[in-house]
């Protein structure tokens, strides 16, 4: 019988490095899936909890951030769309134009793992880091995320009825909470069988690795 693997992945919709980090575990997951069962669970972070309606321009932000000039900026930019490409992510050539809070997409992903399962959820999970960083739309505009909904398969009236109330707001700042409290403060943060923990985006190798060792502890 093949050992199951238990992977925790958290991670915000604002995070270039998220995705990155995601779409390579995705393709070491592949390589080992006839070694071992993989099981990920999806959980929420937020990066800017307090940006307001309306966002901040990307540049701008990134700036401010990291104390860097806009030239510094853009050639971090183009090294993630490498980086992204090569893991299956197609961002947007002249990158996201503003930043935005997140909080609405972890609700939605949230309500999907509720409600359908680790696997839709994962679908929605990516169609979210599409529609941000390779659409590069307006993430505070409910019809964007409604429409990764859609792309999902998902339901467009529940989704709505999710984003018009406050549903799964608790359980969203209560998992937040959680990941905070155990020490967590950037992302993505992946947790291995509840044991190990690995931080950034890993490429491909460095999932595989770790996974082949867990394999044999088996």
């Amino acid at each position: 019988m093949k050992p199951t693997i238990k992977i925790d992945y958290v991670s915000d919709i604002a995070c270039p490095w998220c995705a990155v980090g995601l779409g390579n575990l995705n393709q070491a997951i592949t390589q080992l899936s006839d070694k071992a069962n993989f099981e990920v669970h999806l959980h929420p972070f937020e990066l800017n909890p307090n940006m307001p309606l309306g966002g901040q321009d990307a540049i701008e932000h990134l700036t401010e951030k990291y104390g860097l000039t806009v030239e510094q900026v853009k050639a971090n930019q183009a090294n993630i769309r490498l980086k992204a490409s090569e893991a299956g992510f197609k961002f947007h050539p002249e990158g996201r134009k503003r930043v935005y809070n997140t909080f609405d997409a972890h609700r939605l992903l949230h309500w999907t793992g509720q409600e359908f399962g680790l696997e839709k959820q994962a679908i929605l999970k990516k169609e979210l880091l599409n529609t941000y960083f390779c659409l590069a739309v307006n993430l505070d505009d409910q019809k964007n995320l409604l429409d990764a909904v859609t792309r999902s398969g998902l339901d467009q009236d529940r989704a709505q009825e999710v984003l018009t109330s406050k549903e799964f707001a608790n359980e969203v700042r209560a998992a937040e909470a959680l990941y905070i409290n155990a020490g967590i403060s950037s992302v993505p943060s992946i947790i291995l069988n509840d044991q190990y923990l690995l931080q950034g985006a890993q490429p491909p190798e460095s999932f595989i690795n770790a996974f082949e060792q867990l394999i044999q502890k088996s």
